[in-house]
Parts: C-alpha cells; sequence; structure tokens
C-alpha cells in the first residue's frame, strides 16, 4: 500500500479503471473484476460521471452505478478509496460552482454513498474564474462530501496558477493530476508536466497504464485481430521502437516469472513523479496480469527507459 502525497489516502499501488464499467463490461462482469481486486488487497477505484456516455443507448453515470451497486451489495464503502470528475459529462459540462454542486450530488447518489475520496476536476474550465471552481471545491470539502481534490488534463501553466490561488486564499489544493502516461508515450507528460507535478511535490495517477492493453503483449506483429473493443486505438502503438520494447519486457518478464502488464506498470510505478498508475480489466484472468505490480531492478527500468525514449 502507498499513501498519495499531499494526503491521507493509503491505497493499493494499483488504481482500478473502471471506464468499461456498465459499458464494454457489463454490470455482472464488473463486480466479479472488483471481487478480484479485492480479494488482492484492492482499494482504489477511479471513475467519472461521464463514464459511459459514448456508448450507444448510454447516458453517463453508468459506471459509477456499477460501482455504488457492488459496494452497497459487499458492505465495504469503508474500505475503498473512490476517485471520480466532474467537467466532461454531456449533460454536466464545465466546472461552475452550480455544475460542480450537482455533479457532486449525483454522483454520491449514483455511488450510494456521502462523500467522495478524490474528485476531480476532469478537465480544465477556463470560462469561469478559478475562485468560484475552487470555491466550489472548498465547499464541498467543509461539507464532508468531499476529502481531497485533483486536475486531470490541465497544462503546467494552469495547474500552478489554480495550486497557487488555493494557497494565498488558505483553501484545499489539487493534490493529483491524472495525465496520460505509460512506457510508450512519453513525451507529452515528461516534457510539459513532469517538472511541475514534482515541483509542486503532488504526484501523477497516470491514465492508459497499459497503453490500451498493447503493453500486455497481446499485440504483436503480424496479429492482426484482438478480441477487444480496445484494438484500435492500441494499433496506434503498434511500431518497430515499441515492438522492440515489448521484446525487452518478454525478457524481463521471463526473469520475474510475471505478465507483461504487470512489467508495464512496474515500470510507471518505478517513475519519481507517479504514486499509482490506473488500469482496467474486463475480466477477471485480465485483472491477474496487472495485479501483481513487478518491483523492476534499477538495470530494468534504465533499460525501459532507453528502449522507449
Amino acid at each position: 500500500m502507498i499513501t498519495i502525497p499531499e494526503s491521507d489516502l493509503v491505497v493499493h499501488e494499483l488504481c482500478l479503471g473502471s471506464n468499461i464499467f456498465g459499458g464494454n463490461a457489463t454490470e455482472a462482469e464488473s463486480h466479479l473484476v472488483m471481487d478480484a481486486y479485492r480479494s488482492h488487497g484492492g482499494n482504489f477505484i477511479d471513475t467519472a460521471d461521464m463514464y459511459n456516455q459514448w456508448v450507444e443507448g448510454h447516458v453517463g453515470g453508468e459506471s459509477e452505478t456499477v460501482i455504488g451497486n457492488w459496494m452497497k451489495s459487499r458492505g465495504n464503502r469503508s474500505e475503498m478509496v473512490i476517485a471520480t470528475k466532474v467537467a466532461k459529462m454531456d449533460r454536466r459540462p464545465g466546472l461552475s460552482a452550480k455544475n460542480i454542486f450537482a455533479a457532486c450530488e449525483e454522483s454520491l447518489n449514483r455511488l450510494q454513498t456521502d462523500y467522495i475520496d478524490l474528485y476531480y476536476s476532469h478537465e480544465d474550465d477556463q470560462t469561469v474564474p478559478l475562485e468560484e471552481t475552487l470555491g466550489a471545491y472548498a465547499q464541498l470539502i467543509a461539507e464532508g462530501k468531499v476529502r481531497y481534490i485533483a486536475a486531470s488534463n490541465f497544462t503546467p501553466a494552469r495547474l500552478r496558477e489554480s495550486i497557487a490561488y488555493s494557497n494565498e486564499n488558505n483553501i484545499p489544493a489539487y493534490i493529483a493530476v491524472q495525465d496520460l502516461y505509460n512506457l510508450v508515450d512519453r513525451k507529452t507528460y515528461e516534457a510539459e508536466m513532469a517538472a511541475t507535478v514534482a515541483d509542486l511535490g503532488i504526484s501523477n495517477i497516470p491514465f492508459y497504464g497499459i497503453a490500451r492493453g498493447f503493453l500486455t503483449g497481446k499485440y504483436r506483429p503480424g496479429i492482426t485481430e484482438v478480441d477487444s473493443k480496445r484494438a484500435a486505438g492500441a494499433r496506434e502503438y503498434a511500431t518497430d521502437k515499441n515492438y522492440e520494447v515489448l521484446s525487452a519486457m518478454d525478457e524481463i518478464a521471463k526473469a520475474h516469472n510475471a505478465p507483461l502488464g504487470a512489467i508495464a506498470l512496474g515500470w510507471l510505478r518505478a517513475q519519481p513523479t507517479v504514486s499509482a498508475p490506473i488500469a482496467s480489466a474486463r475480466t477477471v484472468p485480465q485483472l491477474e496480469e496487472i495485479i501483481q505490480i513487478v518491483d523492476l531492478t534499477n538495470e530494468e527500468v534504465e533499460r525501459l527507459s532507453e528502449l522507449s525514449s
């Protein structure tokens, strides 16, 4: 277990992504995955109000509803750390105080809880003054409805500006970011955000930790058909350079007797600004491939870093 910097949130080193719960994964499948995750000591689940509004016939909120039903049926809310988000739901867009308050209440109802552990601004909203957005979060924290706040998809400048405003006005500040970062998708985060996160003393809880499944090794040269709704996105990583990374991962995985997904997440965990990487699973066997994150040696981390740079 690890403690997220600038908080007292003690979480499992793998944050379970849930953007497929209630969408590509049925409620029953999702419950089985969460049961398996919990059996390994997992306690940190990431969702958002807008998940799965992109699925035909869905309107958003499905993932939160599935998680809420699971926690109620298992009676384990107090054991879990739940992160959700506001700003990108079609019917609840933006970061106005009015929208944040309404979206929070709706998320609480779907999750069947009276508090959210970590509440993200899912994206920046520069049409709303920082005073209004951060003031709304401060009120929710004072009311006990939210414990901590974080930011996703912000620029480094806006992140600094937001945290500076909170500090200057003695109100709660963002304690983490959630940005895209993985072994084969490093350039943007390392060039634009990593130094800012380090300087602010916070951490990244990165999404797409296994590169939409590419880093599990199931996408190889000559393999054209993979049973996954994310196959098209994963194939964006199918380059000669990234296949070399997979080959090195094969050797490291063999040495540790571990699946490739656990190696990919081990590399992420070794990065100085990362706390708990996010990865999702549609089935229990998929979860088993990522839940036991491997502690890589310094030499292994450096080898993968050099190949993927």
